[in-house]
């Protein structure tokens, strides 16, 4: 996900992204203890993804102060 698509949802779809990718990280870590998942750098990039929507909810944050 983009930088540019995570500014333009709002906050509750943030919020929404946020646990649904959490979740998906969590479930790709466990796999990958499990059985190597095919592609392990998603791992990497779903990581990535959650601190881009982190930031973006901090900005959002500060703003509104």
């Amino acid at each position: 996900m983009k930088q540019e698509v995570i500014t333009e949802l709002s906050t509750n779809d943030l919020l929404e992204k946020l646990e649904e990718q959490t979740l998906q990280l969590n479930r790709m870590k466990l796999n990958h203890a499990v059985s190597p998942l095919e592609n392990p750098q998603m791992i990497k990039t779903n990581r990535k993804v959650i601190a881009r929507i982190n930031t973006e909810l901090r900005r959002r944050e500060l703003e509104n102060k």
